[in-house]
């Protein structure tokens, strides 16, 4: 099996890439495990056109179709993501806009391959727990219009910067515990 482990966060050296190495090392003896950064990926903002609508495919071409393709070849998929101002950060938020060519809301449309399952890891720096339920929220809302099963969720409060990771790597490992007696 396969699992992509996405840092949805621009930042490569923060909490949430630390939090990726950690679900990747927790998941890498079981799985074909690759981890990719948001910002490995150039691609523009959506334009709003709607051609995606009639014809499945987006006007512009960028890595938007590569990142897809990462999506297409993985059997489990886990995003780490970070608040923005209480949402997911801008970068994922317009790879997720640009994925309109594969949204189940319209035909025709591309498709991944069915069968995936899709985990959803938020943290944030403040106490409570409604931020990182709502960033889940905007991950679990996106495989849904992908057809990604949602199998599980995990929030992480006050982390704000990767030397706070230490104390949650237990939560973390639980977490990945989960997802791997899930697969069994």
């Amino acid at each position: 099996m396969k699992a992509l482990v996405i840092n949805a966060s621009p930042v490569r050296t923060g909490a949430t890439a630390e939090i990726v190495r950690i679900v990747s090392m927790q998941l890498s003896p079981h799985f074909d495990t690759k981890t990719v950064c948001i910002d490995d990926y150039h691609f523009a903002f959506c334009k709003g056109c709607r051609s995606c609508h009639t014809t499945a495919e987006c006007i512009q071409h960028d890595d938007v179709d590569a990142l897809m393709s990462e999506f297409a070849s993985a059997d489990i998929i886990i995003t780490v993501s970070p608040s923005y101002w209480a949402d997911i950060p801008g970068q994922f938020k317009s790879f997720i806009d640009r994925c309109t060519p594969w949204c189940n809301t319209h035909e025709p449309h591309k498709a991944i391959p069915s069968g995936k399952k899709g985990y959803a890891i938020a943290l944030r720096t403040g106490p409570g727990m409604k931020e990182c339920e709502r960033i889940i929220g905007s991950i679990e809302h996106f495989y849904g219009h992908l057809e990604i099963e949602c199998c599980g969720r995990l929030g992480l409060c006050s982390v704000e910067y990767k030397e706070a990771v230490a104390a949650r790597k237990a939560e973390i490992e639980d977490f990945c515990r989960m997802i791997l007696t899930a697969a069994e």
